[in-house]
């Protein structure tokens, strides 16, 4: 699929992070698992009204993803590409949905036997921020096999003034985002983020999902 293998990340995994060898969490592919904790850095390239493209590499800059517009869609599609440039999975943003909800697809496509997986906002938000309880976001992330939607198969929950994020499977914790900022980020209001995606986890999974997150946070702020 081209690309090199991300190394293990450094650093210590919280006490409830997902390490589970016999049930590994695989929404992509299974190429994209690995029995360590992988590290990958999402960097912006444009940054425009009509265009959000990124470039993910390892921690050494070795290429492993990027996302791309899809060519002549309207700015609510994006592609993830491998580091060859085959597109895994596309992004999709539903039109009028209450909740804000992405979809995606295997490759390029957008037929229901190749979907895989929605986001959306939890339900529970507006709740929350009616009573002012919390400041942070939640997103539901219901796999294809998920008709009922009753229970959400992971969650995301976003930190104070979207700063960093957790990704949970049940109680497990199976990535994590922070985000980073630099000179040129600033001047083009773009921000970037490092994740650590915890073994036996779909790294491309946990890319796809921080990359919607990034899109549902630049919709708000616009």
């Amino acid at each position: 699929m081209g690309g090199k293998l991300p190394g293990p990340a450094s650093g210590t995994a919280p006490a409830n992070a997902y390490t589970t060898e016999s049930n590994p969490i695989v929404v992509i592919g299974e190429q994209y698992i690995v029995p360590y904790p992988v590290d990958l850095k999402i960097q912006h390239t444009v940054f425009t009204v009509a265009e959000n493209n990124f470039d993910i590499t390892d921690v050494n800059d070795n290429p492993i993803f990027k996302v791309k517009n899809k060519l002549f869609s309207f700015p609510d599609r994006r592609v993830l590409l491998d580091a060859a440039g085959n597109p895994l999975v596309s992004l999709k943003q539903k039109i009028l949905s209450v909740h804000r909800r992405w979809r995606v697809f295997r490759g390029e496509s957008d037929k229901s036997s190749d979907f895989l997986f929605s986001v959306r906002k939890s339900s529970l938000v507006h709740l929350k921020m009616r009573t002012k309880t919390t400041m942070t976001k939640t997103l539901d992330v219901f796999l294809a096999s998920n008709t009922s939607e009753s229970l959400p198969d992971f969650k995301i929950k976003e930190g104070w003034r979207d700063s960093s994020c957790t990704i949970f499977a049940g109680d497990a914790i199976i990535a994590q985002m922070q985000r980073k900022q630099n000179v040129k980020s600033l001047v083009i209001n773009a921000d970037n983020y490092g994740i650590t995606a915890y073994p036996n986890v779909d790294y491309a999974f946990v890319v796809a999902l921080v990359v919607i997150l990034d899109e549902m946070n630049r919709n708000s702020y616009d």
